[in-house]
């Protein structure tokens, strides 16, 4: 019995790096998972084989229960079928947690449209869709009288938080998951699904390149940080009932570190009630630069 148990999970981009570690977590707390994955590479184009199934076959070896998904999540039918396939094959959805993604690092001026639209898609629409697809669902489960405690898991980033020097889609994207991950939050609490995400750091086949110095592997018998591993305990946790009354929450996870992000606040203020000349604007607002706090960095910048 875990913490998990009986749970029907749906992982997208499960069949490498942080989507394997989740699906794995889950089946070992006790859930049936859906383990989806496109099979493609890095820059999003087809690979061979199917990692999806292997990773099935992982969780199966282990005495868990799983079956796989090959659809493309960032379109309508393979969401759909996405929550389709959990709900034929276990019979309902408890939990989606949305992953799937890929990279196409370029500085701004050598950014060509079709990699910002190839980026933006995969992580952006890929969580939309899904997450359209199984709030639909869970509605009208919820008014049928057979409301489920569901959960959303989305997956953003640093880069969506801070931004990052050379990923300006990426960064978009993932700052998109974060809002779309409130809106979901505040829509979907009255069909019981919360909503959530996290900002994970892991070495994956996504960041090895770009971290290669600090997400190198550590010595033998040492605790290794930034193993994708380390951050499944806490998706499980979002993912299951034991996370009741936490929702619309961003939390980053690295190592064995937890952080809840706590996002825009309002900050230093003024008001003339009426309007502004622009040098009177710039003076006040001079001022309140130097009053806030000052602001993070970018990841990548100098």
């Amino acid at each position: 019995m875990g913490i998990a148990d009986g749970r029907v999970v749906i992982v997208t981009g499960a069949g490498r790096g942080l989507g394997r570690a989740h699906a794995l977590a889950f089946a070992a707390e006790g859930a049936r998972v859906v383990v989806n994955d496109l099979g493609v590479g890095l820059d999003g184009q087809p690979g061979p084989g199917s990692p999806a199934a292997r990773v099935v076959e992982e969780i199966r070896a282990l005495g868990g229960e799983a079956v796989a998904h090959g659809g493309d999540v960032a379109t309508g039918e393979g969401a759909a079928s996405l929550v389709d396939c959990a709900v034929s094959a276990f019979g309902g959805l408890d939990t989606l947690v949305n992953n799937a993604g890929f990279l196409r690092d370029r500085m701004l001026v050598n950014l060509e449209e079709d990699d910002w639209d190839a980026v933006v898609r995969v992580h952006l629409k890929g969580h939309f869709l899904p997450l359209r697809s199984a709030a639909a669902w869970w509605r009208a489960e919820a008014k049928a009288g057979r409301q489920r405690a569901a959960r959303v898991v989305n997956t953003s980033s640093g880069a969506g938080l801070l931004g990052s020097v050379g990923q300006g889609n990426y960064s978009a994207a993932k700052a998109g998951i974060l809002g779309l991950t409130l809106v979901a939050a505040a829509e979907m609490g009255r069909y019981g699904v919360q909503v959530n995400a996290v900002a994970p750091a892991a070495r994956t086949r996504m960041t090895e390149e770009t971290f290669a110095a600090s997400m190198a592997a550590p010595a033998e018998g040492a605790f290794d940080a930034m193993a994708p591993e380390n951050v499944s305990p806490l998706v499980v946790w979002l993912g299951c009932g034991a996370s009741a009354g936490v929702t619309g929450r961003v939390f980053e996870a690295e190592g064995g570190r937890i952080t809840v992000m706590e996002g825009w606040r309002p900050g230093p203020t003024a008001d003339r009630g009426a309007r502004w000349t622009p040098s009177e604007v710039g003076e006040a607002a001079a001022k309140l630069v130097a009053e806030a706090q000052p602001p993070l960095g970018v990841y990548g910048a100098r």
